[in-house]
């Protein structure tokens, strides 16, 4: 009995000091509380890029990029022959655009690795693409 009437009298002292969530001062005048402090940020999964690549002149311009996983390439064609972008080897398999003069062909990478390409039209128009 002598613990119960014990936690009555410390909840009671507490109610009556003010330390209760009213957030009144002693005096009956309400608290505030100013934080200078930012709110920490976190950082929140990682946004995926467009890289751009522009085939013009006979060339891919940058010909070699390194890019992370999950970014996308974007072959922009601005030329006045023909070209598309084929895959070299069985890691490049999906790597396989239209022909195009104009218009642009994109292509996400999601597995790291090192993925060359051409021109089928003009095999001496060669890129590299790096995924980390």
């Amino acid at each position: 009995m002598r613990v119960l009437i014990s936690m009555f009298a410390v909840a009671g002292a507490l109610v009556a000091a003010g330390c209760g969530a009213d957030g009144e001062n002693a005096d009956g005048t309400p608290t505030s509380t100013v934080s200078n402090s930012a709110a920490p940020t976190t950082s929140g999964p990682r946004t995926p890029a467009d890289t751009i690549v522009t085939v013009t002149d006979m060339r891919f311009s940058p010909a070699d990029i390194t890019i992370t996983a999950g970014d996308t390439v974007t072959w922009k064609f601005s030329d006045r022959v023909p070209h598309s972008v084929q895959g070299i080897g069985d890691a490049a398999m999906g790597i396989n655009s239209p022909i195009l003069t104009k218009g642009e062909w994109s292509y996400t990478f999601t597995v790291p690795g090192t993925y060359r390409y051409l021109c089928p039209l003009h095999p001496e128009m060669k890129g590299t693409v790096t995924v980390r």
